[in-house]
């Protein structure tokens, strides 16, 4: 490949690929270019040094993570298919995530997303600080529940395992809840769970606000 067939967007695609495979800590000039069959100047012509190409990088991400849209038919299920599209762009992208978060650009990479959870919550008759509370509320639920997944994940094997823990007869009169909570847990069910309860609580004519 010659510099003149090699693109921006190419080096940031192949960048971003060995971020997200291997971390930061793998991304150097030398390997990017092995990878791109092209010499390391080149990278350089491109994209300015291993730092310049970091910011590029964190800058792109920010971009992606506004692309997430709301759809569905009613506040509600506009509200969840936001929740849904922002827990999948941040499992899809951890270490990047990370970097945007260690060049402090974390609010603004989250301000799309919030900006269409606030046209959705205005939709469903909310404002003001009970508008600005169901916001922060359905993120830091989003958010809470990728760093749960993730810490899961990179958990040590357990002794006992989830499915050994609990016996059938542990809870006198409901065997089936201790076969359920035996078998492991679904993230994407509990996630959709748990947001619908939220969300359903939160637009909900009644519902009370919270007090610090």
């Amino acid at each position: 490949m010659t510099r003149g067939a090699l693109t921006r967007e190419e080096i940031l695609d192949a960048a971003a690929g060995l971020v997200r495979q291997h971390g930061p800590g793998a991304l150097s000039m030398r390997r990017l270019a092995a990878g791109l069959g092209t010499a390391v100047t080149s990278i350089y012509w491109h994209v300015g040094n291993r730092e310049q190409l970091l910011d590029a990088l964190v800058e792109r991400t920010v971009r992606e993570m506004g692309a997430v849209r709301p759809a569905g038919r009613t506040p509600a299920e506009r509200i969840v298919s936001v929740a849904r599209g922002l827990r999948r762009e941040l499992r899809a992208r951890p270490h990047l995530i990370a970097m945007v978060h260690e060049r402090g650009l974390t609010e603004r990479m989250f301000l799309p997303a919030q900006q269409a959870l606030v046209h959705e919550v205005h939709a469903a008759g909310l404002r003001g600080a009970r508008a600005a509370e169901a916001v922060r509320a359905v993120q830091f639920q989003i958010v809470g529940f990728v760093l749960v997944e993730r810490n899961r994940e990179r958990a040590p094997a357990q002794a006992p395992a989830e499915g050994e823990v609990w016996d059938p007869a542990a809870v006198p009169g409901d065997p089936a809840l201790s076969r359920a909570l035996s078998r492991p847990a679904d993230p994407e069910r509990l996630f959709l769970l748990s947001v619908r309860a939220l969300v359903g609580s939160l637009l909900a004519p009644d519902a009370p606000r919270g007090h610090p």
